[in-house]
């Protein structure tokens, strides 16, 4: 996910385990040659200087697990987990060139990548990582949950990889019926065009985005929720067949007293795909006004 200030837009480019049939969406394209530093780690995070004037427009670098895997204490670990890619792009912060120590960062995730803000908001501390915008992110999700997802589904896959990184057109069109509120173009396709498409996806390093989900930690004994000191934003579409929306409200008791929830409307689990100028505007908003606060 980028955020450019200039044109007020969001919008997400990279690989996520919980709507990984998301490519390039819509929302401006980034500036040919900016000039500050800006982070788009795996997963859909961006990671914005709040150190300029008016949040200046940010360069991309991509963080994929090979990327974050040299820059954690073992190469030759497994692809890391949330928590660990946090660690990494905590460390990160303090290597930018031209990103002072004292720099706070605004931070934003939707889905896994807001396991990821979540962990690095925690890890960093808000000396370090100011606002947080947190978008459909389950991070009370759990094992029960997983399994209610296939049932939501209909029953008829035996894991979540399997519905998730789906190898035929069924199960491709199943999944966008439960990512988005809107009937999608996409799926209009011919079956072929998207059983071509979705091999072409979810064939290559099929493995290694297997072993990711596996090795979230959100859900899991060493995983636990404790409220942020930072101001945070909470995203969610009331359609949500994901993650669905009580969901938010649970997390938002849990994330402390600095939360806002905002519930979009007539959208599913991808609110700034389906409303990209209402998603983007709450956020330029929040992240403008948490300027002039202590957090």
């Amino acid at each position: 996910m980028y955020f450019d200030p200039s044109s007020t837009t969001l919008s997400s480019t990279t690989w996520d385990p919980y709507h990984p049939l998301l490519g390039v969406t819509g929302g401006a394209a980034p500036p040919a040659a900016p000039p500050h530093p800006r982070l788009r780690p795996h997963g859909h995070l961006a990671v914005a200087s709040l150190g300029g004037a008016l949040l200046p427009p940010l360069t991309c670098h991509r963080l994929g697990p090979p990327l974050l895997r040299r820059l954690l204490p073992c190469p030759s670990s497994p692809p890391p987990s949330d928590s660990g890619q946090a660690t990494a792009l905590a460390a990160l912060l303090d290597a930018l060139p031209g990103l002072a120590k004292t720099t706070r960062v605004a931070v934003a995730g939707s889905s896994y990548g807001g396991f990821v803000a979540y962990a690095l908001a925690r890890a960093a501390g808000p000396s370090r990582v100011g606002p947080v915008v947190i978008s459909n992110s389950d991070l009370l999700k759990t094992a029960e949950d997983d399994m209610a997802l296939l049932q939501r589904a209909g029953g008829e896959w035996a894991s979540t990889a399997d519905l998730l990184m789906p190898l035929d057109a069924r199960t491709a069109r199943r999944l966008m019926e439960l990512t988005f509120y809107r009937r999608q173009l996409t799926a209009m396709l011919p079956d072929f065009v998207i059983g071509e498409t979705v091999q072409k996806l979810f064939t290559d390093k099929r493995e290694e985005k297997i072993e990711l989900m596996k090795a979230i930690t959100v859900g899991t004994d060493e995983f636990q929720v404790t409220p942020l000191e930072q101001d945070v934003l909470l995203i969610w579409g009331d359609h949500d067949q994901i993650f669905p929306l009580d969901k938010a409200f649970a997390v938002k008791r849990c994330l402390g007293e600095n939360v806002r929830l905002e519930i979009f409307k007539e959208t599913g689990h991808v609110p700034q795909m389906e409303d990209p100028n209402g998603f983007s505007q709450v956020v330029l908003d929040f992240l403008l006004a948490s300027q002039k606060s202590p957090n």
